[in-house]
């Protein structure tokens, strides 16, 4: 899911799920599962805190549905409450590592194929996997959002805490690093 299409798909998701339609409610969860667990481990860094995150992301999603405001932002909505689930978790932690573990592709059961899916499914090699395993997680996290899930700066900007003018910044340093990794390996 990326881009406009998938913020109407969402939007119309929250409304109905929020008006007590059960197969809105499982489809939406379905979705935001995949999204919540992908992003959590990328900014949690530690799988079981990543579980746990994912879990709670998906209650909250349950119980909040109907008191989502603006169901188009929904997305911005989840990535925010798994960020701010992963620092809680961080915070709490003792001995947390200075820099997480590359993280793979996840696979989750989902109709619908997610970004990485059609990503890899249309060719993305190991290489630039890699490479964007090799980008430090801050850049990592606004390349995934932006570039793989479709987030606009705006929303990239609001779930990170950043201004956009930074998140652009952060975007570009991500292309340059990837391409200069691409072009060096």
């Amino acid at each position: 899911m990326g881009g406009t299409d998938s913020k109407a798909e969402y939007a119309t998701l929250v409304r109905d799920a929020a008006t007590g339609d059960r197969d809105a409610m499982e489809r939406l969860l379905i979705r935001a599962q995949e999204v919540a667990y992908r992003f959590s481990l990328l900014v949690c860094g530690h799988p079981e805190d990543a579980e746990d995150v994912m879990q709670d992301a998906l209650l909250k999603t349950y119980e909040h549905v109907g008191r989502i405001d603006d169901p188009s932002a929904f997305r911005t909505w989840l990535y925010t409450t798994v960020r701010n689930a992963c620092l809680m978790k961080r915070r709490r932690r003792i001995g947390e590592p200075t820099s997480f573990d590359p993280v793979d592709p996840v696979r989750v059961v989902d109709p619908a194929p997610s970004a990485d899916e059609r990503l890899i499914e249309q060719g993305m090699d190991r290489r630039l996997r890699a490479a964007l395993n090799r980008l430090p997680p801050a850049h990592r996290m606004v390349v995934v959002m932006r570039e793989m899930d479709g987030l606009s700066t705006k929303d990239v900007a609001a779930v990170t805490g950043l201004s956009e003018a930074n998140v652009k910044q952060r975007l570009h340093r991500a292309r340059l690093a990837l391409r200069r990794d691409l072009e060096q390996r």
